[in-house]
């Protein structure tokens, strides 16, 4: 798959299902086999005959409707509603229901029904063949005017950090997909604030175990083993630089630096790590907001063309100013001006105009300004973070080398302290690099990267009662 591809949510079509009516029960039931299409639905249908009987078998609650808790499954034919009603057959009910809820949503003329959807482009051809044999037809439509399609990140197989995003919010259909760098940004930082090699071995190990469902009770969470295992290879190779093998136990060399002996430098690299995230996360907003609003207006915006250029023009006068470079800091400060400018133009559009337009302006480009250096700073927390984990680390192997030199007893309440020291810094420091990375990640990179929210797409996918029964697996749709 192409990069630029890969870097897009999956590219959806809008289609319109076109059936016999005689027909369009086994039609709806293979669309919702396949799983492939967001059918849309009437809006304030009145509940057809299988949702009051689910209701009344659900004790009369109105907020649950035929898609909440209950598993749904369809019969390949219509049943007898009456007859599962008195069997109290929740799961065929449920799917009765749904399918009745899509139903109303289709415009019959003479004997054709029709019904309005989106279905994923890679996916039209092969739900076109499944309607095929029920009589029916899947056709491409054109967008409508106005309408943006639902958005769907493309599946990792086998590993996928859509999460990470999807937490923050759902992109818009025309924003880039930035799962992957996202995905890699957040395992650097946290391993960044828990560099040890050991510590690291142990999160490895626990998304193994996430990889294989166990425990059981867990096997919810298995999506998440992927940012357990990045996390905890990140850890690993941070703690080899740091030269922590379960705090500095010596068996490990120093091959870069001792974050407690040489603290200036981290900061400064997690400094500079932050303006490289920083720079790319302005860089991916201005292809945002030339895709959701053009050049016109992505060349103004703060988090566009024009926030873009005054972070790079900041970020060099500022490398120039470091190195000694006064050509780099001349032509930096005035990329930073020029950026500047154009972000104050954009403000004031946008502003009534007037005195009080340029007041609102000065406000406004005053927060931009400061809010870049504080942004910037903010990823120093990636060394603050990184020096508590190696002094607790520490703290625990003083505490045991020091018990161990004290005989029998001494050996047995240094490898007590060793045992809980490290498990109690080890659960401590991992909730607070996780949740610091994951504050990096949201407020200082997403913040740039996404302005609007789309809406996700939601394919209807119910199993057919057969395949439930059986308990075989039916696969659905698979794009990109």
């Amino acid at each position: 798959m192409p990069f630029a591809e890969a870097m897009t949510p999956v590219r959806m079509r809008r289609v319109a299902v076109i059936v016999p009516q005689a027909t369009l029960r086994d039609a709806l039931v293979r669309i919702a086999g396949a799983g492939c299409v967001e059918l849309d639905r009437a809006e304030e249908a009145p509940p057809g005959a299988a949702a009051v009987r689910l209701r009344r078998l659900r004790g009369g609650a109105t907020t649950a409707g035929p898609e909440s808790a209950t598993t749904a499954v369809l019969a390949a034919t219509a049943p007898d509603l009456d007859l599962l009603e008195e069997r109290r057959s929740l799961a065929l009910l449920a799917g009765e229901a749904q399918l009745e809820e899509r139903a109303d949503g289709a415009v019959l003329q003479g004997e054709v029904a029709a019904l309005a959807g989106w279905c994923p482009a890679t996916e039209v051809a092969r739900v076109a063949g499944r309607l095929a044999a029920a009589g029916g037809a899947l056709l491409p439509l054109p967008l409508p005017h106005g309408t943006d399609p639902p958005t769907l990140l493309r599946p990792g197989r086998p590993v996928s950090f859509a999460p990470l995003v999807t937490t923050y919010g759902t992109p818009a259909y025309r924003d880039l997909d930035p799962s992957w760098p996202a995905g890699v940004a957040y395992v650097a930082m946290f391993g960044i604030m828990f560099g040890d090699v050991g510590h690291g071995a142990l999160l490895v190990l626990g998304a193994l175990a996430l990889r294989l469902r166990r425990p059981h009770r867990f096997a919810r969470l298995s999506h998440l083993w992927p940012f357990l295992a990045g996390a905890g290879i990140a850890s690993m190779i941070a703690g080899a630089a740091y030269g922590e093998f379960f705090g500095p136990t010596g068996l490990l060399p120093v091959l870069w630096l001792s974050p407690l002996a040489d603290p200036a430098r981290l900061l400064a690299a997690s400094v500079i790590l932050g303006a490289a995230l920083l720079s790319v996360a302005h860089a991916a907003g201005a292809v945002n907001r030339v895709r959701e609003h053009g050049w016109g207006a992505a060349l103004f915006a703060a988090s566009g063309c024009a926030g873009l250029l005054f972070y790079l023009g900041l970020a060099l006068a500022a490398a120039g100013l470091l190195l000694h470079r006064p050509p780099a800091v001349v032509i930096g400060a005035c990329a930073a001006l020029v950026g500047l400018a154009l972000v104050a133009l954009g403000l004031f559009r946008a502003t009534a105009g007037g005195g009080a337009g340029c007041a609102e302006t000065a406000v406004r480009l005053f927060d931009v300004v400061v809010r870049t250096g504080t942004n910037s700073l903010s990823f120093a927390r990636l060394a603050a973070f990184g020096l508590t984990h190696a002094a607790l680390a520490g703290l625990v192997w003083r505490g045991t080398t020091g018990l161990a030199g004290r005989g029998a007893a001494g050996v047995v309440g240094a490898g007590l302290l060793f045992t809980v020291g490290t498990a109690v810094s080890f659960c401590l420091e991992a909730l607070v690099a996780g949740v610091q990375a994951l504050r990096l990640e949201f407020y200082e990179l997403f913040s740039r990267i996404f302005e609007t929210e789309g809406h996700p797409f939601r394919p209807w996918h119910v199993l057919p009662a057969e395949s439930a029964d059986r308990a075989t697996k039916v696969i659905p749709c698979s794009p990109g």
